[in-house]
C-alpha cells in the first residue's frame, strides 16, 4: 500500500498490518494457498477491525491480498472430518467463525475498503463485498465456489448477494458457481471500480486517504444508516436517522463543517 509515514506496525507471517496516515491496511499474506484463511487469519482480521473501531488515529480500512488470490475463502484443509460431527456442530462454528468475519467488517465503525487483487472466492467474495467501497484489478475474478463443493453458501452470502444485486442475479451467481470478472461484477455493481493490476494499490491507498480526511463519525453513522436500511421500515429507518442526527452534531466534525461552510473555505476534519 505505499511507503508509509508515520506508521505503526504489527508483524504476523499470515496477515501483515500497517498503520500509515490513519489507514489500517490489513494484508492476507498466504499466497501460495491464495490467501485461504485460517481460523487464526479470520481471528486475527476480526481482532484487527476491531482495533480499528476503537483507535480514533485510524479513519479508514484497506483489505487486500499477496500474489494472485485476495481470499480463497476458508482453508478446509485442516478441517476434521464429519464423521465425527454432531447435531449443531457445523451452526455453531459458522456462528463463531465465518459469520463473525463478515459482521466485524459490516460493523467497524470505520470505512473499509476492498482491495481485490485476484481470485475472491467463497467466503473470500463475501469478505469482499461486505466491505464498504470494493476496488478490483483487472485480473480478480469473484466464485462463488460453494455450489462446485456441493455446499451452502456462508459467511452471509445469501444476506449480502440479493441486497446488492438482487435476488434473481444472486441465484444465478450461487446456483452455477461460475467465476465473475471483475468487469462483470463491475456492471452487476458488485464492485465501485476495476482499475489495472498495477495501480490497484495506489487508488486503493489514495481512496483511504481521502476517505481519513473526512468527518469520521459522520462516516460511522452513515455506514449504520445504510446498512441497516434494508432490514427496516420506513418509521425505523426514519427514526435511525433521526438518532444519529442528534448524535452526530455533538462531534467536532460537524461544527467544523458547518463554520466552514459559513465562512466559505475547505473545512479541516479532524476525526472527533
Amino acid at each position: 500500500m505505499g511507503e508509509p509515514t508515520e506508521e505503526t506496525w504489527v508483524e504476523d507471517a499470515s496477515v501483515l498490518h500497517e498503520i500509515a496516515g490513519q489507514v489500517s491496511c490489513i494484508t492476507l499474506n498466504r499466497p501460495e494457498a491464495l490467501n485461504a484463511l485460517t481460523p487464526g487469519q479470520r481471528e486475527r482480521v476480526i481482532a484487527l477491525l476491531a482495533d480499528a473501531s476503537a483507535d480514533p488515529e485510524v479513519r479508514a480500512v484497506v483489505i487486500t491480498g499477496t500474489g494472485r488470490g485476495f481470499c480463497a475463502g476458508a482453508d478446509l484443509r485442516g478441517g476434521a472430518g464429519a464423521g465425527g460431527r454432531v447435531a449443531g456442530d457445523v451452526a455453531r462454528v459458522l456462528r463463531l467463525g465465518a459469520q463473525r468475519l463478515t459482521a466485524a467488517v459490516l460493523d467497524c465503525e470505520k470505512p473499509v475498503i476492498a482491495a481485490v487483487n485476484g481470485t475472491a472466492a467463497g467466503l473470500g467474495a463475501h469478505l469482499a463485498l461486505a466491505c464498504d467501497l470494493v476496488l478490483a484489478a483487472e485480473s480478480a475474478r469473484f466464485i462463488e465456489v460453494f455450489v462446485r463443493r456441493g455446499l451452502v453458501p456462508d459467511g452471509g452470502g445469501a444476506y449480502l448477494l440479493p441486497r446488492l444485486i438482487g435476488p434473481q442475479r444472486a441465484k444465478e451467481l450461487m446456483f452455477f458457481g461460475d467465476a465473475l470478472t471483475a468487469a462483470g461484477a463491475e456492471r452487476l455493481g458488485l464492485v465501485n471500480r476495476v482499475v489495472p493490476d498495477e495501480e490497484l494499490a495506489k487508488t486503493a491507498r489514495a481512496w483511504a486517504e481521502r476517505l481519513a480526511a473526512g468527518p469520521t463519525r459522520a462516516l460511522a453513522l452513515t455506514k449504520q444508516l445504510v446498512n441497516a436500511s434494508l432490514d427496516t421500515d420506513r418509521a425505523g429507518a426514519f427514526a435511525a436517522e433521526a438518532a444519529a442526527q442528534e448524535i452526530n452534531m455533538t462531534t467536532a466534525d460537524a461544527r467544523e463543517g458547518l463554520a466552514a461552510f459559513v465562512e466559505r473555505r475547505s473545512a479541516e476534519y479532524e476525526g472527533r
